[in-house]
């Protein structure tokens, strides 16, 4: 009898300790924009251009360069003090050149975006530094889903500056997913901001 609540006893607690390590929490869910004509007109296009390799932590910037304290961190908080028109026309790009934005859920270059595209590109030419392609998304979706999507439209710009005669060895890139809104209202206004790949000297 003491052997059969015995092994009673350890079925059921198996079969909890299954159970807890199985379930598990749903995903943060997409939310469409409301109104987003670009994106509707775009509708044909709905999968990412294929990237070099998948998205990995060792793509992300070294320590020190993110918002830890660092100058750069510093440099990030006055970039939250400026004006809303200013944060429009330059986002968080090094003076000279202009941030890119892109349509709700996409990783191309816009067709609008093209002029601003060949502005940096010429810029970079005349610079000798290194410049950083930050990517960037809004909060809609999970961290993982944006770090991912970012890391798409930063690779696709540098792509796009390669193509316009930049050296490939003069562009780093990295995703910074939803972690650096410029905006942070849960407006289309303010997701369309936050939709961007800045430029940033180095």
């Amino acid at each position: 009898m003491k052997k059969v609540v015995t092994r009673l006893f350890v079925i059921v607690a198996v079969t909890a300790l299954v159970a807890v390590l199985t379930g598990g929490c749903t995903k943060k869910s997409v939310v469409p924009p409301e109104s987003d004509s670009q994106a509707s007109s775009s509708t044909s296009s709905s999968s990412y251009p294929t990237a070099d390799g998948t998205y990995s932590e060792n793509s992300l910037a070294i320590e020190g360069t993110l918002d830890d304290g660092s100058t750069a961190g510093d440099a990030a908080a006055g970039m939250d003090q400026q004006s809303d028109e200013y944060k429009q026309m330059h986002g968080r790009s090094s003076t000279g050149l202009v941030p890119v934005y892109f349509d709700f859920d996409q990783a191309i270059i816009r067709p609008d975006m093209a002029d601003r595209m060949i502005q940096n590109a010429e810029y970079i030419n005349q610079i000798p530094s290194t410049v950083i392609v930050e990517g960037n998304c809004d909060d809609r979706g999970t961290k993982e889903y944006n770090l991912a999507l970012g890391e798409k439209r930063a690779i696709n710009v540098r792509d796009y500056l390669i193509d316009l005669g930049v050296q490939p060895g003069r562009i780093r890139t990295v995703s910074y997913g939803e972690e650096k809104p410029l905006f942070y209202e849960q407006t289309d206004f303010a997701w369309s901001q936050n939709r961007r790949a800045d430029f940033v000297i180095e």
